[in-house]
């Protein structure tokens, strides 16, 4: 089964309502769509989101990368041989992770559609329905109360809350709002997206033990490349920290579990520049007894699926972070997951399960 052709497209989506974090605001999901076609016929997907404040990747170096670097490299080379193909994949280009990703998941697609397996069930097959959570973005006290209300009324019981952006006070100000508002049933977990330095976080995350606000853990509440100040805040509290930006890599992860840096990672297949990375990353954090979640940036139902598809197979995964798509204002593709509130199902499809593309959402240039 040889790589034929790898194509790329554009597609923009707008999101129902702006996400807001502690580094950025979305309004519009634009992606690099990736299509591998086999000599056999098979076809796989991927993508790629330009996420420029934490990958660096752009929309247009994503697509440099991709057409002029991966795919002269990878056509002609046999899927079959995957491990030649993602070592060329790391050996042609440093970093652009996302691009590599995009590549990365397609050819996975392609491997398990000839398996005749869904891709959980042959990167593991441990599970076959979780459940996400969803994520408020930072605003207003008020106004992410009342979203957070909103998000619960439609079925979610666990709220990933955005904080970091401003002074710790409002932040203490924004969870005592939306903790009022849900009650004490719904899980709530924040990611700080390193919106503080360490003495801030201790102090805030302190505040929040005192309050007994009931957070279930805290994301990256410091910069990605301070693992002392990342450890600092993990030996001066008592919830769970998260590493997220902090570990793109497996060498990423051994440094922060060596350091014990954090209680649990958060693994992105846009960080890891795929699933090949991403399975190195969750078994490494298995020896170390640490657990991991499996998140996204804002990405469409391709990237979603091939990172539900990983998370389900592994069974140090726990957490679960995909969204995304629920807060698109249409769908990219035909098949891929499907969500009940916030149970998501891969269904019984080989591959990811992906048929086609809706064209209304693809750039034309």
């Amino acid at each position: 089964m040889f790589i034929k052709q790898i194509e790329t497209f554009k597609a923009a989506i707008p999101l129902k309502k702006a996400f807001k974090t502690a580094l950025r605001t979305v309004t519009v999901a634009e992606t690099i769509v990736v299509k591998v076609t086999c000599d056999n016929g098979i076809v796989g997907y991927g993508e790629a989101p330009p996420t420029h404040v934490i990958t660096g990747d752009s929309l247009a170096s994503i697509t440099y990368t991709i057409n002029k670097i991966l795919t002269p490299t990878l056509v002609g080379m046999s899927c079959l041989e995957r491990e030649q193909i993602f070592e060329k994949i790391n050996a042609v280009i440093i970093g652009n992770t996302s691009a590599k990703a995009a590549v990365d998941m397609a050819i996975y697609d392609c491997l398990a559609q000839h398996a005749n397996m869904s891709l959980a069930q042959l990167l593991g097959g441990y599970e076959s329905n979780i459940e996400t959570d969803y994520t408020v973005s930072v605003n207003t006290p008020e106004e992410m109360a009342d979203d957070a209300a909103g998000y619960v009324k439609e079925g979610f019981s666990v709220l990933k809350v955005k904080v970091g952006k401003d002074e710790i006070a409002k932040d203490i100000e924004r969870i005592q709002a939306i903790r009022e508002r849900v009650g004490s049933e719904v899980t709530i977990r924040l990611d700080a997206n390193q919106g503080w330095n360490p003495k801030e976080a201790v102090l805030a995350i302190q505040r929040m033990e005192d309050l007994v606000l009931g957070i279930e853990f805290i994301e990256q509440p410091v910069k990605a490349y301070d693992l002392e100040g990342l450890k600092y805040v993990t030996d001066h509290t008592h919830i769970p920290i998260m590493a997220d930006e902090s570990v793109f890599s497996a060498r990423d992860a051994r440094e922060v579990f060596e350091k014990g840096a954090a209680d649990l990672i958060n693994i992105k297949l846009m960080k890891s520049g795929g699933i090949h990375e991403a399975v190195k990353i969750v078994k490494l954090a298995d020896v170390y007894g640490v657990t991991c979640m499996v998140g996204s940036m804002i990405e469409t139902k391709i990237g979603i699926t091939a990172a539900a598809h990983f998370a389900t197979s592994q069974p140090n995964v726990k957490y679960y972070d995909f969204d995304a798509p629920l807060m698109l204002s249409g769908d990219l593709v035909q098949g891929g997951i499907t969500y009940e509130k916030s149970a998501i199902s891969l269904g019984d499809s080989t591959g990811l399960g992906i048929h086609g593309l809706n064209e209304q959402y693809i750039v034309k240039s």
